[in-house]
């Protein structure tokens, strides 16, 4: 009897291990049946997200919309909860829909100085793009000639501006005038008539040629130049000598007749170096005093209203005044 109830109780323990086993496969198979895995439906068009998750036994919940740069609009922009998380079944997946880009209509930049254009371009929450220069000839340096976007055309936040700036009117050119045999006087009042600068004064001395005249010129007569373009001229002069006397001068420009102010400036070139020694409003009926100090050789340039009304050069040919003042009316 024993060996029976011995086999029989093996049986009996067999059995009731195969029913627990089953018991718990079945109630294993029946909650992954409950469960799914959410999909990835980030980028997707939202129409055909509702369908996955539908088919799926999920429910969609749309949270919001927003606006953004890499989603097309009526696509998914994000998704809780996040792909592959393990979810039952009729669980809510909440996404929010994208708006697209946000668009802004493109500023007319035309004709704004270039400075400005650059702060209105960000305020309206675009960037620059490309600059380009190009001669114009109705617009100022510095201002925009053409943009691209064209004034008015919807864009993108954050697109990129291309702008063309205008570097002003296109120079007039000519042939660089003769100055040689000049004295200095005529030779800058040429170069005012000619819209030409005045760059640095040289001096030499050679005895083959007259004192007091131009002997090299730079750009080279007949030379193709530019309104606006710096002429460097070489003057004969004595051999410098060392000169003892210090001090100060006057020069004395009578009282101009009108009724408004004359713009009176006075230039001095002293060593190749120009600087302005007096700059200011003149009134009518009231002479010009002005204190300047004595120096080897140098030229003062007097302009009246922005025009070159007197050039005098200084030096060892000339001398200073005895009595300490030069009354310019007489030069």
């Amino acid at each position: 009897m024993k060996p029976f109830l011995k086999v029989g109780g093996f049986l009996g323990l067999f059995v009731m291990v195969a029913v627990l086993a089953g018991y718990f496969t079945v109630k294993t198979i029946v909650q992954s049946n409950d469960a799914v895995v959410v999909p990835d439906l980030e980028g997707k068009d939202v129409v055909y997200a509702l369908e996955l998750l539908t088919d799926l036994g999920l429910n969609t919940k749309v949270s919001g919309y927003e606006y953004t740069n890499d989603i097309p609009k009526n696509h998914v922009a994000y998704q809780d909860p996040k792909p592959g998380a393990e979810v039952k079944t009729k669980r809510d997946i909440r996404v929010v829909i994208s708006k697209g880009p946000q668009t802004v209509v493109a500023p007319n930049l035309v004709g704004v100085d270039l400075r400005d254009a650059n702060i209105i371009i960000e305020e309206n929450g675009l960037v620059r793009g490309v600059m380009s220069e190009t001669f114009a000839k109705n617009l100022s340096k510095g201002e925009v000639v053409s943009q691209a976007p064209l004034p008015g055309q919807l864009v993108d936040k954050g697109h990129a501006v291309d702008l063309l700036v205008s570097l002003g009117p296109r120079p007039q050119r000519f042939m660089m005038p003769h100055l040689g045999s000049l004295s200095p006087e005529d030779a800058i009042l040429l170069l005012e008539r000619s819209r030409l600068g005045l760059g640095q004064i040289r001096y030499t001395h050679r005895t083959d040629v007259a004192l007091d005249v131009v002997v090299e010129q730079e750009p080279r007569p007949g030379y193709p130049i530019a309104t606006g373009t710096l002429a460097y001229i070489t003057v004969n002069r004595l051999q410098e000598v060392p000169i003892k006397e210090k001090g100060f001068f006057f020069l004395h420009r009578p009282a101009l007749h009108g009724l408004l102010k004359t713009h009176v400036r006075l230039r001095v070139n002293a060593f190749g170096i120009f600087y302005d020694i007096f700059d200011d409003f003149r009134p009518p009926g009231e002479d010009l005093w002005i204190l300047l100090p004595r120096q080897s050789e140098g030229t003062f340039f007097l302009y009246e209203d922005d025009a070159l009304v007197l050039t005098h050069s200084f030096g060892l040919k000339y001398g200073y005044p005895a009595l300490g003042t030069i009354d310019m009316d007489r030069l």
